[in-house]
């Protein structure tokens, strides 16, 4: 299926074909918060909904590993009937992003999210004996959802957490906490036709500062996952709890003249265009050697992307998209290309996705990570300097890279030097979350802190059982 989609993804007549429908169903934000109110899982005080995940955990922690794997098919089984639903709701409640990549982030994470197939037990034996390595849970997680993914990463992380033998509390961004609180509704409503306990996944009617401090701070959570930027992660590092933080990139594209450059232009526009550049995992800055830059913009702009060559318009949108220096204006995050053009008084078709524009390697537009579908794009004189200016505008924050190039040697020096969690060669920025890549999905990309990509055995304990003396055999 996911396949099926990312290639309907890349026929550029049809992407914003859904994004129109949004009118096209009638979706009441009111009227799900009302439906909400009395479902299981969501709550008006934050004490109540730690104590209800706590005793549902204590009841998932005496099931088997088979059970687990019995309720997190059915959540994927579930949601799977709402993608389209919740994708709809996300663009109309938050206002960013569009509908068509959504109904891809939410399949994908119901699809190629790992259950307990990822908590592979190890073993030693030995003249000493035997000692078995498993997977413990933690106990109850707190986590903190995004705006920009807020049904993706409730999916994402709730299979992963419960898969782990974990309950969750989250608290959603408050942007788009009814689109979370929907999945966290429908997971329920799956848990719960399999016999599972009710409230292994639970949250709050509305958010709250005061929650997420009730939250962070509860002697019943063990353990704190945070995804969104520098500043959430740093509040649950400073926790005192054990903590995940997935948080912010600035993934650099770097193009040498080698590469397959029809190929890399196409590439290039559909990921940063995807969900209209919100994922931080897309590309929002071009390095590209100078040989062969003008015939990737021209191929770029046979694939939906408009260029500013006016140095005025430029400035124009700067000043558009910044409130002050490093500050962005948030009422263009995830806004479609055609939306943002029109605001500096360029009208264009719907066919356009995205907007570049050549920039020096200190342009905000470069060094910020605007989460639009904006794209800069710096000239190099080679391959070396493109990987140094890459390394440069990553900010070393460790989260993901792109190098468009059939030179083996180039691909190895820049990903041996960036050190990003996702590298991805020759593709698409999604390919490194599974949308046209091998590998598991998740939405909760742990550079601050280390663990890459999350998945369920993230979210346990690594623990030792020794036998001394027995089961040896040889």
């Amino acid at each position: 299926m996911i396949a099926k989609i990312v290639a309907e993804r890349l026929k550029s007549q049809d992407e914003v074909a859904l994004s129109k429908g949004i009118s096209s169903k009638s979706i009441s934000t009111e009227g799900i918060s009302k439906e909400t109110v009395s479902s299981e899982g969501i709550f008006e005080d934050m004490d109540t909904a730690i104590e209800a995940a706590y005793q549902a955990q204590r009841t998932l922690f005496e099931k088997s590993l088979e059970f687990r794997k019995k309720i997190t098919n059915a959540i994927k089984a579930e949601l799977m009937l709402h993608v389209e639903e919740l994708a709809m709701l996300a663009v109309k409640e938050s206002g960013m992003g569009n509908v068509k990549d959504k109904i891809i982030k939410n399949t994908v994470a119901i699809e190629k999210t790992p259950s307990v197939e990822d908590l592979m037990s190890g073993v030693f034996t030995g003249d000493d004996g035997l000692t078995l390595l498993e997977y413990s849970p933690f106990g109850v997680i707190g986590a903190i959802a995004p705006s920009t993914n807020p049904s993706e990463t409730v999916i994402c992380n709730s299979i992963g957490m419960i898969a782990a033998g974990n309950a969750v509390v989250f608290c959603p961004h408050p942007g788009s906490y009814k689109t979370s609180n929907l999945a966290i509704k429908y997971i329920n409503k799956a848990i719960k036709s399999v016999g599972g306990p009710a409230n292994l996944v639970v949250t709050m009617l509305k958010p709250s500062m005061a929650a997420v401090e009730t939250m962070m701070h509860h002697p019943l959570i063990n353990m704190l996952c945070a995804t969104g930027g520098p500043s959430v992660v740093k509040a649950v590092l400073e926790s005192g709890k054990k903590a995940i933080g997935a948080g912010a990139g600035n993934p650099p594209v770097l193009v040498d003249e080698t590469a397959d450059i029809e190929k890399a232009a196409r590439d290039i526009i559909n990921g940063c265009s995807f969900d209209n550049n919100l994922p931080c995992i897309a590309e929002k800055e071009a390095i590209v050697v100078d040989e062969i830059c003008d015939y990737l913009i021209f191929n770029m702009k046979q694939n939906g992307a408009y260029e500013l060559t006016d140095k005025v318009l430029i400035q124009k949108l700067e000043t558009l998209v910044f409130k002050s220096e490093g500050v962005l204006n948030r009422e263009f995050v995830g806004k479609d290309a055609k939306y943002i053009l029109d605001k500096i008084d360029i009208s264009v078709g719907d066919e356009i996705k995205a907007i570049i524009m050549e920039a020096d390697k200190d342009h905000p537009f470069v060094v910020e990570e605007l989460m639009m579908p904006i794209l800069p794009i710096v000239r190099v004189k080679d391959a070396s300097e493109g990987i140094d200016l890459a390394c440069k505008l990553e900010h070393g924050l460790r989260h993901t890279a792109m190098c468009h190039s059939k030179n083996i040697d180039v691909l190895t020096e820049m990903a041996h030097r960036i050190q990003t969690t996702i590298f991805v060669k020759n593709g698409p920025s999604y390919a490194g979350i599974g949308v046209g890549g091998e590998g598991f999905t998740t939405f909760t990309i742990a550079g601050p802190t280390g663990e890459g990509l999350t998945s369920a055995k993230s979210f346990t304990r690594r623990r030792r059982c020794v036998l001394v003396g027995g089961f040896n055999i040889k």
